[in-house]
């Protein structure tokens, strides 16, 4: 028999020997539900009229297929800048009809993240949440397990995880820049005053007692989502329901998720044994005018154990050998104290700087050991998408970051120390801040 009348065994022995030099790993196309690093992602976004807008703006290189929103007239640029996309009300009902998705950004108000996000999860879809990633505690210890055993790409919206300044810190930190850490100063100066931006209850923060129409615009049952119902009010949409505990975590997730990141991730933090707290202007509808939190965080490995305290309304006094010629950073930022020196930051971690002045100029720094992003922190989220790799805020570390914040403000609500059985998921020294743990949907809703 010549050659060109090949055996059956011999055709698949030859076959099988070109195929193992041109076929592409599966690694390097991203793997089941994971597109190949050329290809456009097809990306839905649930929650586009606030800061969902600015996420899909900077997703622009891939495909906008789909616009949620409840209210059609707060998401009315989006649709328009989007005019190919497929627009709904109920996500519920995206995700179930469109099948073309494969990713979806959801930035709508924070009570309602979890049921969005475990949904998508759940469709099989990769996942870009806004800050803070949960409304509850266990809400982001499900989300985390969740993701990781559905092997999707996830982000939490932090941008700041993304930039030079975090990576800068965390070098410097264990490079020993600054010597052994134990105590940590975080603040954030804005508050929500006055609630709801109005001033149209008597009460001191009470619930507006009137009850104005719902625009035709708006869906108020799919607003309000799990929580518990109440009727429609400006004093929480658009834009302002932050400030209301059964919608916002408050300052603690808002500017909080954003400016703990770099604490968490340098210091290397689990959770908190013990939470106290005291608060300015609290009371059961809203978030209070002010707090302080101070953290305890037990020894890691070869680290000490750590305070850490947040202020949030307020700020911590500055030292007073604080180089006067620098600019200190009001509206937010933090403070890491070494027996060697400090490390003063902003908000999202940037800017960092050595104290002394004769430290921060002498200071040689080490080599860049953490990989930097090349792009923005939605495009990190998008290669995740792609390459199978973990974005860098991925629900593993933003569960347990967002879980810290949201322990703050346990705290905060019963006014007092709280402490912390994280295997468990229990305050064990006050049974009755268990109920924040864990909070209750509205019937109809479930995780």
């Amino acid at each position: 028999m010549t050659d060109s009348h090949l055996s059956r065994r011999k055709f698949i022995g030859r076959a099988a020997t070109v195929a193992a030099f041109s076929i592409v790993p599966r690694h390097v196309l991203g793997g089941p539900n994971r597109k190949t690093p050329s290809e456009k992602l097809n990306i839905a976004g649930i929650g586009v009229g606030g800061m969902g807008a600015a996420n899909l703006k900077a997703l622009e290189s891939e495909n906008i297929v789909a616009l949620c929103d409840v209210d059609h007239a707060f998401a009315a640029g989006t649709f328009k800048r989007y005019p190919n996309a497929k627009t709904y009300t109920d996500y519920r009902e995206m995700l179930d009809k469109q099948k073309d998705i494969d990713a979806v950004v959801i930035a709508t108000p924070d009570h309602t993240h979890a049921v969005i996000s475990m949904a998508a999860i759940q469709a099989g879809k990769h996942v870009y949440c806004q800050k803070p990633l949960t409304h509850d505690v266990y809400e982001s210890r499900m989300l985390a397990r969740a993701a990781k055993e559905a092997r999707v790409a996830t982000q939490m919206g932090i941008q700041g995880h993304s930039m030079e300044g975090i990576r800068s810190i965390c070098e410097w930190i264990w490079d020993g820049a600054i010597g052994e850490i134990r105590e940590v100063e975080a603040w954030c100066s804005l508050s929500y005053y006055p609630w709801g931006h109005a001033s149209w209850s008597s009460k001191w923060g009470a619930r507006p007692t009137d009850t104005p129409a719902v625009p035709a615009s708006l869906n108020w049952d799919l607003w309000l989502g799990p929580a518990p119902v109440r009727p429609y009010h400006p004093a929480y949409h658009p834009t302002v329901w932050r400030c209301w505990w059964d919608f916002g975590v408050g300052m603690m997730g808002d500017r909080g998720a954003h400016t703990l990141d770099a604490a968490v991730w340098a210091l290397k933090l689990g959770p908190p044994k013990s939470i106290e707290a005291t608060s300015c202007g609290l009371t059961p509808e809203t978030h209070p005018l002010s707090a302080i939190v101070t953290y305890r965080f037990p020894a890691r490995a070869n680290l000490p154990p750590l305070k850490l305290v947040w202020y949030e309304g307020t700020r911590p006094p500055q030292p007073e050998d604080f180089d006067e010629e620098l600019e200190w950073p009001r509206e937010g930022g933090l403070l890491f104290h070494g027996t060697k020196g400090r490390i003063i930051a902003g908000v999202y971690g940037d800017s960092p700087r050595l104290l002394p002045r004769s430290l921060h100029q002498e200071y040689k720094r080490p080599t860049k050991t953490l990989p930097r992003v090349n792009g923005s922190h939605e495009m990190d989220w998008v290669n995740a998408c792609k390459t199978g790799q973990p974005a860098g805020s991925d629900f593993s570390y933003s569960g347990p970051l967002t879980e810290t914040c949201l322990l703050g403000n346990i705290a905060k609500r019963v006014d007092t120390r709280i402490e912390w059985d994280a295997a468990n998921m229990k305050v064990t020294n006050l049974p009755e801040a268990n109920q924040y743990v864990r909070t209750e949907y509205r019937r109809g809703w479930s995780l």
